[in-house]
């Protein structure tokens, strides 16, 4: 059995771990909302038509803030449409999804819904078919408390307190040729400015987020984000990235290797982001918001999923509802993972999405809600990366990939909380054949002490195939690892292959 070594370093830690790194992401998108949040006939829900059960998935899944309405959906939303009485609210075409959008749920439902689950909303403005001006009676209305006939507005819709949103998406992915309303770097820098620039006239500690490419295989990736910082820098506090991950071709090596290209695409960013600052002499810091990031296989979207057609304009159709194996679920695991490698900056970050569109959380219109299987790594990786990531060095076998040269058969993060007593080892094993021995020191994590409550468990299955799905909702979990064995101030614990493992310590302080 081959061994592997992970030795952590308290003495240089890498970054706090910001509690929007586990946020989410909800689009007016197939079912996400209606069918998926939202569905007034179905037995378990709510006063309001929410589903109770999803509320407690949501619940259990841990997410901190939720990116809302889009998505490609914002860049032709009128948010005037979704405030006011419902039954006087007017139907519309989205034409990103070629979908109709019928405005039952809107902000005040969507705000109402997030305090039943404990999340922050992060609201996106359209920049693609609207502008300034929109942006800011959109601010205004959400967040002055009275006075002003927005604000006012919002009372006589059952809003007296304001929403109080804090962060701001200025637009969404501007770079694409497929965005409503798609402009040069150019273009977009300075509209992105000028708004960001108004919107803080109205409250200067605002959170701002600029676009970044929307993929970094864009042909116009780290150049649009130089472009557009160099007219945004000092505006906003954050630039987007957004990547996502399938399986090609059969090639399961490269395709559980995805974090490598993960964590070249944050340093990248990063690297262009300090660029611009030192060009502008600021003293500014500008981070990433990761807020779109997942497996999805877009390749199924293009050639089966995607609606077209003139008179073809359904309502909550079925669109991007991938069924995910446990090696996308291992995948999900080692994303989560980069994210925390490079919790200095990058200090939020949106799973793509929610709820039936490319999602943790599935849901049968009258029947069972249940969690997929990339449900389990983040619910335990929310729950326990608390404190700081700390620098974790690995001693590992390598292999070959196709997309990406040699990797590292074990990739691994570790984060601690002092505070709190507790540490987190959370690892992958790529390899599809062998399971590892992974060898670890606990001793003098955080200088808390030797003495320890340490447990382990682990995502696999023998099938990597293995879904969870309407007729076998519960196929595919996490087990207990029991082959974790402490010995002092050492630990062993054997991986099986395609598998992700978070371990839990408990630390005893010294007497």
């Amino acid at each position: 059995m081959p061994t592997a070594r992970l030795v952590i370093d308290t003495l240089r830690p890498l970054g706090s771990v910001n509690r929007r790194l586990f946020g989410s992401f909800v689009e007016h998108l197939g079912r996400s909302v209606y069918d998926g949040l939202y569905e007034p006939g179905h037995p378990n829900a709510d006063d309001r038509g929410f589903r109770a059960d999803v509320i407690d998935l949501v619940r259990e899944l841990g997410v901190s803030a939720i990116r809302y309405p889009g998505g490609n959906f914002v860049s032709g939303f009128r948010w005037e449409d979704s405030v006011g009485p419902v039954d006087e609210r007017p139907t519309r075409l989205d034409l990103a999804w070629h979908s109709t959008e019928s405005n039952r749920i809107g902000l005040h439902e969507f705000a109402e819904w997030l305090e039943s689950v404990d999340s922050e909303l992060m609201l996106a403005v359209n920049l693609g078919t609207r502008g300034t001006l929109e942006a800011l009676d959109l601010l205004e209305y959400s967040n002055l408390a009275e006075g002003t006939s927005f604000a006012d507005r919002r009372a006589e819709n059952g809003r007296r307190a304001p929403f109080d949103v804090r962060m701001w998406c200025l637009g969404n992915e501007m770079d694409g040729p497929w965005q409503l309303g798609h402009r040069s770097a150019e273009d977009y820098g300075k509209l992105a400015s000028q708004t960001a620039k108004a919107m803080r006239a109205f409250d200067p500690d605002l959170e701002l987020v600029v676009c970044g490419s929307s993929s970094a295989h864009m042909p116009t990736f780290g150049e649009w984000e130089r472009v557009v910082l160099s007219h945004t820098y000092d505006d906003v506090d954050y630039i987007s990235c957004h990547a996502y991950y399938e399986e090609k071709n059969g090639d399961l090596g490269s395709f559980l290797a995805s974090a490598v290209d993960m964590d070249h695409f944050i340093e990248s960013v990063v690297a262009t982001i300090d660029h611009v600052k030192a060009v502008r002499g600021s003293d500014h810091v500008v981070n990433i918001s990761f807020d779109e990031w997942n497996v999805w296989y877009n390749e199924r979207f293009e050639t089966v999923d995607k609606i077209t057609g003139a008179q073809n304009w359904p309502v909550a159709p079925r669109l991007l509802e991938d069924s995910y194996t446990v090696a996308d679920a291992v995948v999900v695991g080692n994303l989560l993972i980069s994210l925390l490698k490079h919790a200095d900056r990058v200090t939020s970050a949106s799973l793509a999405q929610l709820v039936n569109v490319i999602a943790p959380i599935m849901t049968e219109p009258g029947g069972i809600a249940w969690k997929q299987t990339t449900f389990f790594p983040f619910a335990v990786t929310s729950a326990l990366a608390t404190g700081a990531t700390v620098a974790t060095t690995i001693e590992s076998a390598s292999y070959e990939t196709t997309a990406y040269g040699s990797v590292p058969v074990i990739d691994a993060v570790t984060t601690v909380d002092e505070e709190a007593g507790t540490a987190s080892i959370f690892v992958v094993n790529r390899s599809q054949t062998e399971t590892t021995s992974l060898e670890f020191d606990i001793v003098g994590l955080g200088g808390l002490g030797t003495g320890a409550d340490v447990s382990a468990q682990t995502l696999f299955d023998e099938d990597v195939a293995a879904v969870n799905s309407l007729t076998d909702p519960e196929r595919v979990g996490l087990r207990e690892n029991t082959t974790l064995t402490i010995d002092g101030g050492s630990g062993r614990i054997e991986l099986p292959p395609v598998s992700w493992t978070a371990i839990s310590i408990r630390l005893s302080p010294d007497d």
